[in-house]
């Protein structure tokens, strides 16, 4: 059983979910990855996960479906940060109606990104 924190990352883009990948793995967290919304679900559900990453723009479900999902059907607090590429100022206040913590707009650092996690897990 491991005791590291566990994250979720939802994004249907496999050259940017590798690098978080390896990068927040060397950082020590646990990473399950969904390359669509309805995946990002099962994968909560099963793992309960310590924070949340999504994409808003996803098949099948979106991230706005999921945090939805999360906040409304699970009734959980966790912390969920979004990704949205560029113009989509509409889906972004919409993601923080539905109880998003963050939002970081594509392309983005990781650097960053380990620094925005690391802030909502203290």
């Amino acid at each position: 059983m491991s005791n590291k924190i566990k994250i979720v990352l939802a994004d249907d883009n496999s050259t940017l979910s590798l690098l978080l990948k390896f990068r927040l793995e060397k950082e020590g967290y646990e990473l399950f990855m969904a390359v669509d919304g309805k995946e990002a679900i099962e994968l909560i559900e099963e793992h309960k996960p310590a924070l949340i990453l999504t994409d808003i723009m996803m098949p099948f479900i979106s991230g706005l479906e999921v945090i939805s999902y999360v906040r409304n059907k699970l009734e959980l607090k966790t912390p969920i940060i979004v990704f949205s590429s560029a113009g989509q100022e509409e889906m972004v206040l919409k993601a923080f109606n539905l109880g998003a913590n963050d939002f970081m707009g594509k392309p983005f650092s990781p650097n960053e990104l380990v620094i925005r996690i690391k802030r909502l897990l203290t």
